[in-house]
């Protein structure tokens, strides 16, 4: 008997967790944190609804702290079996799971110092010691490779797009195959490669972040050059809260390039994310996973000013002036990002702006939705400053992108289930997968289990 539960991402876009199980095998696709909403995050200190210690094998398809950023937690309570990705993803995770960690405690040492935890002490949900032992269990796999997972169980990799590394798997199981679609990037990206074409599949498990929306035809450069240009002139600083593997590098590409076109003002640019510092290197040695030539790699690294200490960090909060500021997190939910917040949020010269999805509950989600002040670091912030959203520099397909993929497929899937979309995101993929090519979609929520 083969069975799937939906453990996560069913019915909102984060904390991604599959079981696959196939007569007495434990196979768990993805292991990643819920984050946004509080009731979200607080599963995350739930006991999880499987054992770690019973679990044969876990599939990362990429690297995003929603889809690994639980595996420390796995780890440390009982996981034995390998940790599958591919080699940048590898990579990707030895950066960011110690840095969840890192954080993790970070956060937990500043609301003991400052009391606004209702938690006495609080705690970490894990340690960057933790995460390091998770890092240690990966092992990679090249994209096609087949994974041997049991007598009768193998698995592959396919390019998915999205950011370095990132993965569809299709796993065969006792005749039948199921295929997880992973985050898909975008056709035509200005960085990423397209993804590859869908494997055919008994069972499809598909994403639907953007699953009713169109990332719209306007250039997103012209858009931030036009942002840029208006803060500088009127002495204002442009803080962009992105995410340090995929966004932030893009975002280099693009200011790299209104640079050399002189469409902006000749500013200074910051990369305050020892992470994202990491990261952008990292496209160098991954050149087959994204667009960039030698020269645009170098002008992309060359563009900002890299921030690594914490002595480098607080330096830059003393600057006055113009400035474009990157920092992590993509959602204003945590790490360096939220000081640059706190100081020129309530400056009305400057500007905050969003790119890409930005989850229910997080602070971008507020901002977007117009909110004037901001709860963080133990401080109620007015946020005076101009808020802009580009959603042309997402890392996601959107709804086209989405069906485009679909369409793929060499033959239909029996059976459709869409994950990691918000629900008025997975119905409207829904009705175009099932009007444009007629097929079986269900959407699942949280802890469903099915029969395959």
């Amino acid at each position: 008997m083969t069975r799937l539960s939906f453990l996560g991402a069913a019915g909102t876009v984060t904390g991604s967790k599959h079981l696959l199980e196939h007569d007495g095998l434990r196979v768990l696709i993805d292991c990643g944190l819920f984050q946004g909403h509080k009731n979200l995050r607080l599963i995350n200190r739930e006991a999880p609804p499987f054992d770690p210690s019973a679990l044969d094998a876990v599939l990362l398809t990429h690297a995003h702290i929603d889809h690994s950023g639980y595996l420390p937690a796995v780890v440390r309570d009982g996981l034995r079996g390998p940790v599958f990705c591919t080699s940048a993803t590898l990579e990707l995770c030895k950066l960011l799971l110690p840095d969840s960690g890192r954080l993790q405690e970070e956060d937990a040492a500043y609301a003991n110092r400052k009391g606004y935890s209702k938690h006495h002490p609080a705690l970490p949900l894990y340690t960057e010691a933790d995460a390091e032992r998770a890092v240690g269990r990966l092992k990679p796999v090249k994209f096609g490779e087949a994974m041997k997972l049991d007598t009768d169980v193998n698995a592959s990799f396919s390019h998915a797009g999205h950011i370095l590394g990132a993965a569809s798997v299709r796993v065969q199981a006792g005749g039948r195959s199921i295929l997880f679609s992973g985050d898909l990037g975008r056709y035509d990206d200005l960085l990423m490669q397209d993804p590859a074409a869908a494997p055919e599949a008994d069972v499809l498990v598909m994403e639907s972040t953007y699953g009713n929306r169109l990332h719209g035809q306007d250039d997103p450069g012209q858009a931030l050059a036009e942002i840029i240009s208006r803060t500088s002139a009127r002495g204002g600083s442009v803080v962009i809260p992105a995410f340090a593997v995929g966004r932030a590098q893009l975002l280099l590409h693009v200011i790299a390039r209104l640079k050399a076109a002189q469409s902006i003002p000749d500013v200074p640019v910051f990369l305050n994310s020892p992470m994202a510092v990491d990261t952008t290197a990292l496209y160098k040695r991954f050149a087959r996973g994204h667009r960039l030539d030698d020269a645009e790699l170098q002008a992309m690294a060359g563009v900002a000013r890299m921030v690594r200490s914490e002595a480098e960090s607080r330096d830059l909060m003393r600057l006055r002036g113009p400035s474009v500021i990157i920092s992590a997190s993509g959602m204003a939910t945590g790490g360096r990002v939220l000081h640059h917040i706190r100081q020129h949020g309530p400056d009305e010269r400057s500007t905050i702006v969003l790119v890409g999805y930005q989850a229910p509950g997080t602070r971008g989600a507020d901002l977007q939705a117009g909110k004037r002040s901001l709860r963080m670091l133990g401080e109620d912030i007015p946020i005076r400053a101009e808020v802009a959203s580009l959603s042309g520099l997402s890392a996601h397909g959107d709804a086209n992108d989405l069906v485009r993929w679909a369409r793929t497929m060499a033959r239909p899937p029996r059976q459709v289930y869409l994950v990691h979309g918000e629900t008025d995101a997975a119905q409207a993929l829904a009705t175009r997968l099932r009007t444009e090519l007629g097929w079986t979609v269900e959407i699942p929520g949280r802890g469903d289990s099915v029969t395959l």
